[in-house]
């Protein structure tokens, strides 16, 4: 007799539909490249104006995290993801009808740039804290990656919408994308598997339901902030990440192609360059969260910001070829978002399920500021030493610091949360 088919654990529709919906807010947030040009063309604003509305929306996508989380915590996951798509929605919906340019900085610097937020990396860590005891550190990742892939699938095509039918229907399609998943949302996103009587997956037995949260979720945030002030290793895992965001997103993600024009690489190539490097973030991140659920993360990171730093230190003799470029960019690309992983994981074995999302949340607001310090001091050197050969190098050195600080983490023996154990679905 043919073994009877079983239905896979709740926990794996609710990670798609997160998935799902961080990978269309991907593809908002990747929008405004598209846009600079044509606005600048037909308004006559000024890129400086045009750059402050994008510079909010990047603000805000990483300065909400800590409270986005207290907010999940007060009003439930699916309502702050339908409300972040209607945000997300409504603000592009509205770019056709703009006349004036603080119309683009409300709609989107402020609206999209609360609904993107709402949508961050906080997302994917709730999901996974919440539903997932087994494979947490692999679902963490393939979630993660929905940012590179979002931008993957959307630009090229958003590009192509752009030339034929025009910049307004390139914001009528994002508005589209983002709205048509409500009712996804709606149907199938749950905020716990104890509302739905089942226990996270990896566990057998089903916790006592959990009550919304009561207070102020500003309160809640910064209590959360308190308590990880007072805790050593907290710190340490957020001056990690500190640097994690300097070597990233703020010193490759903005002066990579300008050092590129520097050593006489053509813009469209070093674009090129930087784009491919999603492709590798994708491997490397799932790979990430693959280990992570399998070996000591505080290892894995140790490692992660030493190739990190060695291939930084290389980095400035790298242009004397597009080849040996390449092969930084794919050496680089998989170590990329590869830290998440391990990084929400030991957050959770110190603060438990219920709180890892809101001390992420902060770890994040580090990652940010980190990353904006490194593309103003990375402009600055390149401006009055004429070459990024010192910003590479420095920071470099720092991500060899990095993975000492992340050795110098006391992981306690016990777990604070129950053991998984082998479950079938």
């Amino acid at each position: 007799m043919a073994a009877r088919w079983k239905a896979p654990h709740y926990a794996w529709i609710v990670a798609a539909v997160a998935f799902t919906t961080m990978l269309v807010a991907a593809g908002v947030r990747s929008s405004p490249g598209i846009l600079v040009v044509p606005l600048e063309t037909e308004f006559g604003w000024s890129r400086a104006t045009i750059s402050l509305a994008v510079g909010i929306n990047i603000l805000l996508y990483g300065a909400t995290g800590p409270f986005v989380a207290a907010l999940m915590n007060r009003f439930g996951v699916r309502r702050m993801m339908l409300f972040a798509l209607t945000m997300m929605g409504t603000g592009v919906a509205l770019t056709p009808f703009m006349q004036e340019s603080w119309h683009l900085i409300l709609l989107w610097g402020v609206v999209v740039g609360l609904g993107a937020g709402t949508t961050a990396n906080v997302l994917a860590v709730t999901v996974a804290t919440r539903w997932f005891t087994k494979h947490r550190g692999m679902v963490t990742g393939v979630m993660l990656t929905s940012t590179a892939t979002g931008q993957l699938l959307f630009l090229p095509m958003l590009a192509l919408i752009s030339t034929t039918a025009g910049w307004r229907m390139v914001s009528v399609t994002v508005a589209c994308f983002a709205l048509a998943l409500l009712p996804l949302v709606y149907f199938l996103m749950r905020d716990r598997p104890q509302d739905i009587g089942l226990a996270p997956y990896g566990e057998t037995e089903v916790a006592k339901p959990v009550e919304p949260s009561k207070g102020n979720f500003v309160g809640e945030a910064f209590a959360a902030l308190r308590e990880g002030l007072r805790s050593r290793d907290y710190m340490l895992l957020a001056a990690s990440f500190f640097i994690c965001g300097a070597s990233t997103n703020g010193l490759i993600g903005t002066h990579l192609i300008p050092a590129c024009i520097d050593a006489g690489i053509p813009e469209i190539a070093g674009a090129s360059l930087l784009a491919s490097m999603a492709i590798f973030n994708f491997i490397g991140t799932t790979g990430s969260g693959y280990l992570s659920d399998r070996y000591d993360n505080r290892t894995l990171l140790a490692i992660y910001y030493s190739l990190r730093g060695l291939s930084l230190i290389m980095l400035p003799f790298s242009f004397s070829s597009f080849y040996t470029l390449t092969l930084f960019v794919a050496f680089y690309g998989l170590d990329w978002f590869a830290t998440v992983p391990p990084t929400v994981k030991i957050t959770t074995r110190l603060f438990g399920r219920e709180k890892a999302p809101i001390m992420f949340g902060w770890l994040m607001c580090c990652h940010q500021i980190g990353g904006a310090s490194a593309a103003f001091f990375g402009g600055v050197m390149r401006q009055e030493l004429g070459t990024y050969l010192q910003a590479f190098i420095i920071s470099g050195l720092m991500c060899l610091v990095g993975a000492l600080v992340v050795l110098m983490i006391d992981l306690k023996p016990e777990a604070r949360e129950p053991k998984a154990v082998p479950v079938a679905g």
